[in-house]
């Protein structure tokens, strides 16, 4: 029959044990020799090694890595340059525009000064009229007399009346 073993019979076995720590540490060594063994051959065998496997993965990611920070470098001198040729632009513009306010400016007053000239002239004129108004009426009021002569004298009176047609037709 079997035998039953109790839980003195383990703790015997483990009692044991404990008591040998040398054969305790010699069979955890050989396990341990025998797995680093194990995976000596597996690599060996397979012509692989997870280390030169990250090695060559490392130096690959550094490369890319050293890539992208060229090209952001070499996009970012020529985000820069664009930048500064848009300044430069806006600047050309600035001064254009601080020119043609100037100008304008100078157009405006050059306006105001010849629609000053142009009101001057407008109430000369208007004087001229206004004299060369009440210049005729002083004129009729002398040739009623004359008119008077003419009626005496119809051929030489008649001459004169039409001298001073001629002369209100042309004020």
């Amino acid at each position: 029959m079997m035998e039953v073993r109790t839980e003195r019979t383990r703790a015997n076995v483990v009692a044991r044990i404990g008591s040998q720590p040398i054969v305790l540490a010699a069979v955890t060594l050989a396990v341990i020799l025998l797995g680093v063994g194990t995976i000596a051959m597996w690599r060996a065998y397979t012509g692989t090694s997870p280390e030169l496997e990250r090695t060559a993965s490392a130096r690959v990611l550094q490369t890319r890595t050293a890539q992208a920070s060229e090209q952001l470098v070499e996009k970012t001198k020529g985000l820069e340059a664009t930048q500064q040729e848009s300044i430069d632009q806006l600047q050309v513009v600035q001064d254009q525009l601080q020119t043609v306010k100037r100008l304008l400016t100078a157009q405006q007053t050059e306006t105001k000064r010849l629609s000053e000239q142009v009101g001057g002239l407008t109430s000369a004129i208007d004087g001229l009229r206004q004299s060369f108004a009440s210049a005729p009426a002083q004129e009729s009021a002398s040739p009623v007399p004359a008119r008077k002569r003419t009626a005496f004298r119809p051929h030489g009176g008649g001459k004169k009346v039409a001298h001073q047609k001629r002369s209100k037709s042309r004020g």
